[in-house]
């Protein structure tokens, strides 16, 4: 029997998952509402990868409950599989096949008859805007045309939820637009995605919500517009176009804004808040003027996700802190006979 939680599709308490004595997850904690996009966001290594494997059924839990469209992941591993699509850091392409045959492949898989898997396929490839390469083997595909067939693939049986695990890593940003925009097509007719990625633009452009991910846990969460209101209002940066008055143009900046300020040599800047915008900026330029430093450059902008990830985690968000995300060498590995269950699943064990 499913078990309903209302409005949420994804549903996770105190979720924990060792490799022997390394943690992965220590207690995550996860809400995502149906027909939303949720990203998680973490350093390498902070759990995001593992808590989709978890998630996904491809690994068991030591603790903690977790629901995905209605059912439970431990007992009900197989109800689970049929409403969910998984998309890994790695294509699951086979470069032998055409991208037709690889999207029956996958329809026959999900147990599907031959006439059944042929229509699906050609209905994704019409959808995913691979019509036209249909016949060609996949390894003459561009990344993006791989990627794209790649997501196909997890759409076969229409999921209610969708797990992407960094699905733009290594494309141009061409190619992420297109997956942007593959996304958000299906989220608009109500399909519910679980999103990891490096790039907070892509989880600024694409996401509902934003689960921060720090050593297993989530740290923090909400919009990205209510998360980059934490750092406050509007900042201001000022480039100088001397280097070595860069110290002199901090005191003038945190003598303004009333607090410390950030400095970034490299790029000669120095950032603060600016909690009255048009006269900090005024006061700021006068203030340079008054000891002689030339400001190469002066703006006013909103916080980004960047620097929210930043104050948060204390770290970048492609900073590794010496540990992949997942399970270390020698631990239980993410295979379908390692899951709960999972013996019974296709490979990549995208449903």
């Amino acid at each position: 029997m499913a078990y309903s939680v209302p409005d949420l599709a994804i549903s996770a308490n105190g979720l924990v998952k060792r490799f022997g004595s390394t943690v992965a997850l220590d207690g995550l904690d996860l809400a995502v509402p149906s027909g939303t996009v949720c990203g998680l966001l973490g350093p390498n290594g902070a759990g995001k990868t593992t808590a989709v494997r978890v998630l996904a059924t491809l690994l068991r839990f030591d603790a903690g409950r977790a629901f995905v469209a209605g059912f439970d992941v431990a007992s009900q591993a197989a109800e689970v599989r049929f409403r969910i699509g998984l998309t890994s850091q790695h294509d699951a392409v086979e470069d032998a096949l055409t991208g037709r045959q690889n999207l029956e492949m996958f329809g026959r898989l999900y147990h599907l008859s031959p006439r059944m898997a042929r229509r699906r396929a050609d209905e994704l490839l019409e959808r995913f805007g691979l019509a036209d390469a249909a016949r060609r083997p996949a390894k003459q595909y561009s990344g993006g045309m791989r990627r794209r067939l790649d997501l196909a693939a997890s759409f076969v049986l229409a999921p209610r939820v969708l797990f992407l695990d960094e699905p733009t890593t290594g494309q141009d940003p061409r190619n992420r637009n297109e997956v942007w925009d593959v996304v958000r097509s299906f989220v608009a007719e109500g399909t519910t995605v679980l999103l990891t990625t490096h790039y907070l633009d892509e989880a600024d452009s694409l996401c509902d919500s934003i689960s921060v991910v720090d050593r297993g846990r989530v740290i923090a969460s909400g919009t990205p517009a209510s998360l980059k209101a934490r750092l406050g209002g509007s900042q201001i940066d000022v480039v100088v176009r001397d280097p070595v008055c860069l110290g002199d143009a901090s005191h003038v900046v945190e003598r303004i804004c009333g607090t410390v300020v950030a400095i970034d040599r490299d790029r000669r800047l120095v950032t603060g808040p600016a909690h009255d915008p048009v006269a900090t900026l005024a006061e700021i330029l006068t203030g340079l003027a008054a000891v002689g430093i030339e400001a190469e450059d002066v703006a006013l902008r909103r916080p980004t996700l960047d620097e929210v990830f930043l104050t948060l985690t204390g770290r970048p968000a492609d900073d590794a802190p010496g540990a992949p995300d997942g399970p270390p060498s020698g631990a239980a590995s993410s295979s379908p006979e390692a899951s709960a269950g999972a013996a019974d699943a296709p490979p990549e064990v995208r449903a």
